[in-house]
């Protein structure tokens, strides 16, 4: 039980951290700026459900895509986490992929696919966050990764839904530091799946 408390514990932080619901916001922001409540609205309600049909996919079908493609436990691991440190190390310069610097687009609801849905809230990142957790999960670790990511989508919604109330509540700057040590984390999850990978591929890891 305290394993699977710590597992529900360690999933969460990393989702957390990877999916950065309240620095996200300032995109959401900036990409529906000038729409009104109803659009934000759809294009929120879209761009987390399609969010989470994608990473559950990836849950799913994760073992599969490494038999096809020949793909093995470690070395996922080590370039995973590469990946993630970068990003997270990106997080901590204060740099911003251009996607997430988009200005003066033409809003529609297909921004909820792409950048809101993809790369936004269902980037390598997270993909290659979720798929590690379930490398070698069991069945109801699994599951528990799913509900953990669906708690996620929900919470990023409601963050998106008042989004203008907590910019002006918290203000710029707190965001900004909250992002930074989102890098952090991130990177250190990074850092983690690069020593797990190492551990397996030397068979290093302890009974």
């Amino acid at each position: 039980m305290d394993n699977l408390i710590t597992f529900a514990i360690t999933v969460f932080t990393g989702f957390f951290a990877i999916t950065n619901p309240i620095s996200n916001m300032t995109v959401f922001l900036s990409l529906t700026e000038g729409e009104d409540k109803k659009t934000k609205r759809d294009i929120n309600k879209r761009a987390n459900i399609i969010a989470f049909i994608i990473v559950t996919v990836f849950i799913l079908l994760g073992k599969y895509i490494f038999e096809l493609f020949n793909i093995s436990i470690p070395a996922f691991k080590i370039t995973g986490g590469i990946l993630i440190f970068f990003i997270g190390f990106e997080m901590l310069q204060s740099k911003k992929s251009n996607v997430k610097s988009i200005k003066n687009v033409n809003i529609d609801e297909n921004i909820a696919v792409s950048p809101l849905a993809i790369p936004i809230l269902a980037g390598p990142g997270t993909i290659v966050t979720a798929m590690n957790f379930v490398s070698n999960a069991a069945p109801l670790q699994l599951f528990m990764v799913i509900a953990i990511f669906g708690s996620m989508s929900l919470l990023t919604y409601f963050t998106f839904r008042i989004s203008d109330l907590i910019v002006k509540i918290v203000g710029n700057n707190i965001i900004s530091v909250i992002g930074k040590i989102m890098g952090l984390i991130i990177a250190i999850i990074g850092t983690g799946m690069i020593i797990q990978g190492i551990k397996i591929s030397f068979d290093l890891i302890s009974n």
